[in-house]
């Protein structure tokens, strides 16, 4: 049994596509690296081993989501270890290239790896002269690099020529040192990564393609070229994890609303997000509702697709969990959490409902086809004659649109968030593949068309 296997906890939150980790330091401390607000999984770990967490680490100014270093330094008094070049204005021990931090018989030490941003910092972990293993954050991840340009497309290849310096730093490190990043497979701030989120750095030097760039221009290229798109609160949270997020006590419960109360907000201007399963948002649901069902990817699409300065109330269906819901909202920064109603309540009050339209890909006839998935996927294969528009888009892209089209993604919950919010834009007898372009292929006996 190695240290990782007795000491180091990653905590992967699979919704983000990011890890977190916890050290069991041996004295009843720890060490966390890259939490978020949302520690409740942390907090589980941490008392399942009697825990107290001591050092708070960010690796960087996280742009997807709120660190919760500040929870933690006001719960347990951590310490908080973050980059001097960041100028976080709040209390923290601010550290440049090569300091130390003694973390009683280990030793943490920061390693300046700009790129994913300007004051990114690896921390590599130390017994003695001994490197157990690196904290790379958003520098060095398994098979890639995250992404050089949440600071601006002006500034993402400067970044990416830092990138490629601070990935060339880690990879001198001896070959067993453990890589531990926070990006991983399903983040959006990593240009495409594997499907595992650890490695060590001689299965980096074997495997990764960016480490195997022959120059800084090729290197450059093929970062740059593998960036798709990200949500668009990525371009605030940094901002916001730099002066430092709210402390909260608790996960603030979310009160049941009146259907009148719900009619007052809607004329406020509130945002109606429907977090029900697609089947039950597509049998009815509130005009102007958008759907985002309530799983992993949810706070993702809820920061990607509405303000963080409105109102939210949310139609949930009986027995979801509500901290759940909160915590998602909470840990992107949404806190105008107004309330949740069922379904059921708004219309035995004679509330008016609109409905969606469900189809598996065997009763697709000559409908127009929209596909909302990601680029990427679009290209790995799609229905011929699809018009595709990423779901991120499609909200400021709704004319493009075509009436009375079949709606689809991977599997149906991107697709039911889509036709939501065409409904909303005006689009009327819509339709949602149960399914994706797979499912068609399977039920017409025809290929799916690649590339672009």
């Amino acid at each position: 049994m190695g240290f990782a296997d007795d000491h180091l906890i990653p905590l992967v939150d699979t919704g983000l596509g990011n890890s977190a980790y916890l050290v069991d330091l041996c004295d009843g401390r720890a060490l966390a690296v890259d939490a978020s607000r949302d520690l409740r999984a942390l907090r589980t770990v941490a008392e399942q081993r009697g825990l107290t967490v001591a050092f708070a680490a960010d690796t960087h100014l996280h742009a997807d989501f709120l660190t919760g270093a500040l929870q933690l330094a006001a719960a347990d008094g951590a310490t908080v270890l973050a980059s001097a070049a960041g100028r976080r204005a709040f209390p923290h021990t601010a550290l440049a290239d090569g300091d130390e931090t003694d973390l009683g018989g280990l030793t943490l030490r920061a390693l300046a790896t700009p790129g994913h941003t300007d004051e990114h910092l690896s921390f590599l972990l130390l017994d003695g002269p001994q490197e157990l293993g690196v904290f790379t954050g958003g520098s060095l991840i398994v098979g890639s690099a995250a992404r050089t340009d949440l600071l601006g497309a002006d500034r993402a290849e400067e970044l990416a020529r830092a990138q490629y310096h601070s990935l060339r730093r880690l990879a001198d490190l001896p070959d067993a040192t453990a890589v531990w990043p926070t990006h991983g497979a399903g983040s959006f701030c990593s240009a495409p990564p594997g499907a595992e989120r650890t490695t060590t750095i001689g299965a980096q030097k074997r495997a990764n393609a960016l480490l195997a760039a022959p120059d800084e221009d090729t290197f450059v290229r093929q970062l740059l070229g593998s960036l798709g798109s990200y949500p668009a609160y990525f371009d605030c949270l940094a901002e916001t994890n730099r002066r430092g997020p709210g402390v909260l006590a608790a996960a603030t419960s979310i009160p049941a609303l009146s259907t009148a109360a719900v009619r007052e907000l809607i004329d406020q201007d509130a945002q109606i997000v429907d977090v029900r399963p697609l089947s039950d948002f597509a049998a009815g649901h509130i005009p102007g509702a958008v759907s985002i069902p309530l799983r992993d990817q949810f706070a993702t699409w809820l920061g990607w697709l509405l303000p963080d300065d409105a109102p939210l109330v949310f139609v949930t269906a009986p027995g979801q969990d509500h901290t759940e819901l909160t915590w998602q909202a909470l840990k992107i920064g949404y806190e105008r959490l107004t309330g949740h109603l069922t379904m059921h309540a708004w219309t035995a009050d004679d509330g008016a409902q609109e409905t969606v339209e469900l189809l598996t890909a065997d009763h697709i006839g000559g409908q127009p086809v929209l596909d909302v998935r990601q680029q990427p996927e679009w290209e790995a294969g799609h229905i011929p004659g699809a018009i595709g528009i990423e779901l991120g888009e499609l909200a400021a892209r709704a004319d493009e649109a075509p009436s009375g089209a079949v709606v689809h993604c991977g599997h149906g919950e991107r697709a039911m968030t889509a036709a939501s919010l065409l409904q909303r834009a005006g689009h009327q007898d819509l339709a949602v593949l149960t399914g994706g372009p797979d499912d068609w292929a399977k039920a017409t006996g025809r290929p799916l068309q690649e590339g672009m």
